[in-house]
């Protein structure tokens, strides 16, 4: 019994670890959104702009991309996130919050109003720019749990695991919006290659092939492959982290027996108290474990694990910096960008409440446990938090240096406005737990 209390405190801290991760990775984006902003407005200003517009190529005489550093950033960086996303997103369908219907069905409500009548608010405002549509429907999770960061204690644990299940199912509906929407001159021959290499990843994963080199390869290669073919290259990110197997080598109730034996056998009778250093043999059982402890752990998790840190304190920073700087003219505030910060802060926040409501009307859900619907309101604004995801599908929608100015302010307005809202609506209608 002690053991099941012990894994059940330890998948509690893991939340509450990737919720930290998260958090602070949201802080950082806040502070160097700040720097971009204040270097793009400064005297550095060419020289920052000048910058992200360096060539860099790679490759040899009969294959090379030549692409600006901004795009290496946007299409090669980014796929790491967009991976990192894939494999949240197949963590959760498998064993987190979307894994059953009575857990996802609210979430899911959330997330659908949250999409849907953002892009409604936008073609209602918007007048000329529309292909920019997308912009406002997607949730940035590391911003939004840095707010609830702010908040300590006095949001629970069950509202942060809500936010963070709709922003990954917006996620998905963002992922499925590029696929469609934001490819062009689609090559047909390329795409039929890319599914003879999307094949072989499937085919990597019904023989649980564990090695991660195998599918970089492949991975490689399928984003080469969308990227020439029309489709835009994160999309394979994507589907090369659906592909990693998440079977581990050594099952949960075979590390339990495992755990078991090892603890019967290390005891030995005759050792001395005083005694520091190990046996022959209890040497032998903690090889055996570390062994173990590697193979219980699934392909995907490790991944999971090991991405996080690089993608939230380097990768996003550095889109961040690169994607936030605005300079601030006479013609940067527009309609366009009234028309996101509006579809942000108010489409999102009406689209997040109404779709809960109908899910608690129609399914009789229950709220998050130890919540209450004043901070699920608190939550709708904060959902009007984009940035990271509403920056990306900006560089698809527009090439007019006008419409990208404009749309960047409108999301940096719209996020600003939504996270304060949200934080003061939590604030009040949280109680700090002592």
């Amino acid at each position: 019994m002690k053991f099941y209390k012990k894994s059940l405190n330890f998948f509690a801290a893991s939340y509450e670890k990737f919720f930290q991760y998260e958090a602070s990775a949201g802080i950082l984006l806040i502070f160097v959104t700040f720097i971009a902003l204040i270097v793009s407005n400064s005297p550095l200003a060419e020289a920052y702009f000048s910058f992200w517009n360096i060539h860099l190529t790679i490759g040899f005489e009969n294959f090379r991309l030549d692409k600006p550093l901004i795009l290496w950033i946007n299409d090669g960086l980014m796929a790491i996130f967009f991976f990192l996303v894939g494999l949240e997103i197949k963590r959760e369908i498998l064993v987190g919050e979307l894994s059953q219907w009575n857990q996802a069905v609210l979430p899911i409500g959330a997330a659908i109003g949250g999409m849907l009548l953002p892009a409604l608010f936008f073609f209602l405002i918007e007048k000329e720019a529309l292909s920019g549509w997308a912009i406002p429907m997607a949730t940035d999770i590391a911003f939004s749990l840095g707010i609830l960061k702010l908040l300590g204690n006095r949001v629970p644990v069950s509202l942060k695991i809500f936010l963070t299940a709709f922003a990954i199912i917006d996620d998905i509906g963002a992922v499925i919006v590029i696929a469609i929407f934001y490819s062009s001159n689609v090559n047909l021959i390329l795409i039929g290659i890319s599914l003879i290499v999307l094949l072989g990843l499937i085919f990597l994963n019904l023989l649980n092939i564990t090695k991660i080199a195998p599918y970089v390869v492949f991975g490689i290669l399928l984003w080469l492959l969308f990227l020439k073919a029309g489709i835009h290259p994160t999309i394979a990110a994507v589907i090369l982290a659906f592909t990693i197997p998440a079977k581990p080598k050594v099952e949960i109730l075979q590390f339990v027996k495992i755990l078991e034996d090892a603890k019967h056998k290390f005891h030995t009778n005759n050792q001395r108290e005083k005694e520091i250093l190990l046996t022959k043999q209890q040497y032998h059982i903690l090889e055996n474990l570390n062994t173990s402890l590697e193979a219980i752990q699934s392909p995907i998790q490790k991944l999971e694990h090991r991405l996080h840190g690089f993608v939230s304190y380097f990768i996003m920073p550095v889109f961040a910096f690169a994607n936030a700087g605005v300079m601030i003219r006479p013609d940067t505030f527009g309609d366009l960008s009234i028309s996101i910060a509006t579809s942000l802060i108010l489409g999102k926040f009406i689209g997040v409440i109404l779709g809960t409501y109908l899910i608690l009307y129609l399914f009789k859900a229950d709220l998050p446990t130890n919540s209450n619907f004043k901070q699920i309101v608190g939550i709708g604004f904060l959902a009007g938090v984009g940035f990271t995801m509403s920056l990306f599908i900006n560089n698809l929608s527009y090439t007019d240096n006008i419409y990208l100015d404009q749309a960047r302010l409108g999301i940096l307005l719209g996020s600003l406005i939504s996270g304060t809202l949200g934080y003061i609506v939590l604030f009040l209608s949280s109680k700090e737990k002592i």
